[in-house]
């Protein structure tokens, strides 16, 4: 593979291999890392509305929404009615419970073998990805960039 300068490409193909590797330990699972991930979200956030679960997860509405019921479809959330009548909540079914539970351990075993792997670069890389996740966030000018 090439060796190149551009941040963008570089952190693109670090996501794509660290894909790639929890999404085949997640594979006995019946589960995508996307998928673990939403449905941990949700498991954290207990019922959340959708506004919340896409300001928790950094998802816009249209992709959470696509996401969810697809999740729906395989019954692992449930969608229903919102506190407001133009909102949902969402929250986990028993199947998804147990399969986010059961996951949750591979999870847990994949992310101790990869901290141990990258050592003090495991903490430096998170750091930096929240960094760059910040300059993004709405309401940030480009001259904020630092």
């Amino acid at each position: 593979m090439d060796r190149i300068a551009c941040l963008c490409t570089n952190v693109r193909r670090a996501a794509l291999a660290l894909t790639s590797i929890y999404d085949e330990a997640l594979a006995p699972h019946g589960l995508k890392v996307t998928q673990f991930s939403l449905l941990r979200a949700v498991e954290r956030h207990g019922q959340p509305n959708l506004t919340s679960l896409a300001s928790a997860t950094g998802l816009d509405r249209s992709t959470l929404g696509r996401n969810l019921r697809l999740l729906e479809g395989a019954g692992l959330v449930r969608l229903s009615p919102g506190e407001d009548q133009r909102e949902r909540a969402v929250s986990l079914t028993p199947e998804g419970a147990a399969r986010v539970h059961g996951a949750a351990r591979t999870w847990r075993r994949l992310q101790d073998s990869l901290e141990a792997s990258l050592g003090g670069e495991a903490e430096r890389l998170v750091a930096a990805a929240e960094r760059v996740t910040a300059m993004a966030r709405p309401g940030r000018g480009q001259g904020e960039l630092r």
